[in-house]
């Protein structure tokens, strides 16, 4: 199986989450290419079975420039992918807390909830990613 985790990252949190995701993909056997939003090219999406994409959340829950930019290149809504993020509740509290996360899953009407994340990904939200992954891994098996 190949996966690709895409994510855009400031501050290093969603970054964060990219590479925990990265590390128990890779313990399970998967294949995984990581991309940064913004930075590296757009592939040929077609070629993954799973697209993991990662955003933080802008502006009162807007989704980032480069995010948006990036779902315009790849020019379809692929039906494997699952959204994760980070946020803040201090900007916008609960109803805005990741909103490009809420936003990116309707899009792309994702069959995942989205994973969120309040800043760092360190310590007991580990757990909150580990939990989230398997849920995915799980539907992943059912469909292998």
């Amino acid at each position: 199986m190949r996966t690709l985790i895409a994510y855009l990252s400031y501050s290093g949190n969603t970054e964060e989450i990219a590479e925990h995701i990265e590390r128990k993909l890779v313990c399970e056997g998967i294949e995984v290419d990581m991309l940064s939003i913004g930075i590296d090219y757009v592939p040929d999406l077609s070629v993954y079975d799973y697209i993991f994409l990662g955003t933080f959340t802008w502006d009162m829950g807007g989704t980032p420039d480069e995010v948006k930019d990036f779902v315009l290149e790849v020019g379809y809504k692929p039906n494997n992918v699952a959204v994760f993020g980070s946020g803040d509740t201090q900007f916008g509290g609960d109803a805005m807390f990741c909103g490009a996360v809420d936003k990116l899953v309707k899009f792309y009407e994702s069959k995942w909830d989205g994973l969120k994340i309040e800043q760092s990904p360190r310590g007991s939200q580990e757990v909150l990613i580990d939990n989230w992954l398997e849920g995915v891994l799980e539907d992943v098996r059912v469909t292998a």
